[in-house]
C-alpha cells in the first residue's frame, strides 16, 4: 500500500493553486462564481523555484535593519512576489480570454505586515504587531466600467469592509446575527461620494489593541501618533491632544468589553454539516495530554509525536450536527517494531477500536528546497488508516483518541483524523 495524501499537488504550490483556480473559472464561466485564491507565499518555508530566485540573485539590497535582517530571507520573499505577480497575471489574462473582465470584481490584498525585520515603508511594527506596520496592507480592486481606473481611496478601511462592499456590488441583502462594524465602500469606489464619515478601526492581537482614526493611532500601550506625518510612531502627541487621547482610550475599553470576549470563545469542530460530507481534524488543532509532543511549536505542517503511553490521549472538541454513521480515517506514520498498537476512538458513549497493522516510517523532506533554514516542521507523507465506522449522535462532545495497548515503543505520529458521513440516521 502506498501513502496517499489528501491532495497531491503538482509542482510549486502557488502555481498549482492558480491552475486549480483557472480550471474552476473555465468550468463555471457561464454562471456567476466566487474564487478565493489564497497563496501560501510570501511566507516561510522560503522555497521558490530557480526561475524566480535567479532574477533576484544580483539584486542590490540596502537592509533597513542590517544587524537583524536576513538578506537571503528577504531575497526569497522578493522572488516569491515575482511568482505571485506572474500567477495573478495569468488569472487576469484568463478573464480577458473568457470575456469576463467587465463582469468580474477582482480584489488583491494581503493579511499583515512583513514577518521579519525588512523594509516596511518606514512604518513601525511588523507581523504580530498592532502598530501601523503590522496591520496596514494594500488593497487593489478592479471592476472596469464601475471602478474608474486610477481611483485612490485615502479613507481608512479594513478587511471587515469587504463583505458589505461585495454584497452591495452584488445586490445581496445581508442578514447577520450580529451588527456589522464593516461598511460598504461601494459609494466611494463608484465615485458617488468623496469621503466616508469619520470612523474608528480597532486592531487586536494577543491582548494588544490599537485604535486608528483617519489621522491618528492610539498605540496598544498608550501614546497618540500622527499617522500622516509620523509613520514610525516616534512622537507621542497625547499630552498635546489629551481630550482626543482620552476619548480613544474610552472607545478602546468599550470595544474590548463588547468584542474581545466573544472573539476568544472556543469553537468546536462542526461535523456532519449539510454542505460538507467530510470533516478534517488536524493534529495542530487537537489537545494532547502531557506526554505527547508537537513536532514544532509553530502549527504549520505540525503533527503529534511521542505517543508512548496508554494514559495519553488526543482530543478534539466537536459539535456533531447530523446524527449518523461516520467512517473514521487516521493519517499516521509509525516505525518498524511498533506494529500492533491498538487504539480507541470515542465520542460520548460511541466508540470503535482498530489496530495499526503496518509500519509506515517515511523520511521527512523539504530541507533541500529551502533557500533559508525553516523554523517550522519538515513534512512527511502520512498513510491513511481506516479505523472503521462510528455512530455519532448530534451534540457537542470531545472526540478522543487513546491507545489500548502498545506492544512497541510508541503508537504513531498523527497528522489528522478524517470523518466522512456515510449514513444519516
Amino acid at each position: 500500500m502506498t501513502a496517499v495524501l489528501l491532495y497531491q499537488g503538482s509542482g510549486y504550490l502557488p502555481d498549482d493553486l492558480t491552475e486549480s483556480a483557472m480550471e474552476f473559472m473555465h468550468a463555471h464561466a457561464g454562471s456567476p462564481f466566487l474564487v478565493f485564491l489564497s497563496y501560501n507565499t510570501p511566507h516561510s518555508p522560503m522555497q521558490v523555484p530557480d526561475e524566480w530566485w535567479n532574477q533576484v540573485l544580483e539584486l542590490r539590497q540596502d537592509p533597513r535593519f542590517p544587524e537583524q535582517e536576513d538578506t537571503l530571507h528577504t531575497r526569497a520573499a522578493l522572488a516569491m512576489m515575482l511568482n505571485i505577480d506572474w500567477n495573478v497575471g495569468r488569472v487576469l489574462t484568463l478573464l480577458d480570454n473568457l470575456s469576463l473582465t467587465e463582469e468580474t470584481i477582482v480584489l488583491y490584498f494581503s493579511d499583515n505586515g512583513p514577518n521579519g525585520p525588512r523594509w516596511n515603508a518606514d512604518m513601525k511594527g511588523r507581523k504580530g504587531s498592532t502598530d501601523e506596520g503590522g496591520v496596514r496592507s494594500p488593497l487593489l480592486m478592479q471592476w472596469p466600467g464601475v471602478i474608474a481606473e486610477g481611483t485612490v481611496i485615502t479613507d481608512i478601511t479594513a478587511a471587515i469592509d469587504l463583505m458589505p462592499t461585495l454584497a452591495e456590488f452584488s445586490n445581496i441583502d445581508l442578514n447577520t446575527n450580529y451588527l456589522l462594524d464593516g461598511v460598504s465602500l461601494a459609494p466611494l469606489l463608484r465615485g458617488e461620494i468623496e469621503s466616508m464619515p469619520e470612523r474608528l478601526i480597532f486592531s487586536h492581537w494577543r491582548g494588544r489593541t490599537s485604535v486608528r482614526t483617519q489621522t491618528y493611532r492610539l498605540g496598544h500601550s498608550g501614546g497618540l501618533f500622527d499617522m500622516v506625518n509620523d509613520r514610525e510612531q516616534r512622537v507621542d502627541l497625547a499630552s498635546e491632544y489629551p481630550e482626543l487621547a482620552d476619548s480613544l482610550e474610552e472607545a478602546r475599553a468599550r470595544w474590548i468589553r463588547e468584542v474581545v470576549p466573544e472573539a476568544y470563545r472556543k469553537h468546536p469542530f462542526t461535523i456532519g454539516s449539510e454542505d460538507e460530507r467530510i470533516t478534517w481534524l488536524p493534529a495542530r488543532d487537537a489537545t494532547a495530554s502531557e506526554g505527547i509532543k508537537r513536532s514544532n511549536r509553530y502549527p504549520n505542517d505540525s503533527f503529534l509525536t511521542n505517543w508512548t503511553s496508554t494514559q495519553d490521549s488526543i482530543l478534539w472538541e466537536a459539535d456533531v450536527l447530523t446524527t449518523g454513521e461516520y467512517k473514521a480515517t487516521l493519517y499516521y506514520t509509525t516505525a518498524v517494531g511498533n506494529e500492533g498498537a491498538q487504539i480507541d476512538l470515542s465520542f460520548g458513549d460511541a466508540s470503535l477500536q482498530a489496530t495499526i497493522v503496518e509500519a509506515h516510517d517515511p523520511a521527512e523532506y523539504g530541507m533541500k528546497e529551502d533557500r533559508v533554514q525553516r523554523i517550522e516542521s519538515y513534512v512527511k507523507d502520512f498513510r491513511p488508516l481506516v479505523l472503521g465506522s462510528i455512530s455519532l449522535e448530534a451534540g457537542q462532545e470531545s472526540l478522543v483518541l487513546q491507545a489500548i495497548s502498545i506492544p512497541g515503543k510508541a503508537v504513531a505520529d498523527v497528522r489528522l483524523l478524517q470523518l466522512e458521513r456515510v449514513v444519516e440516521l
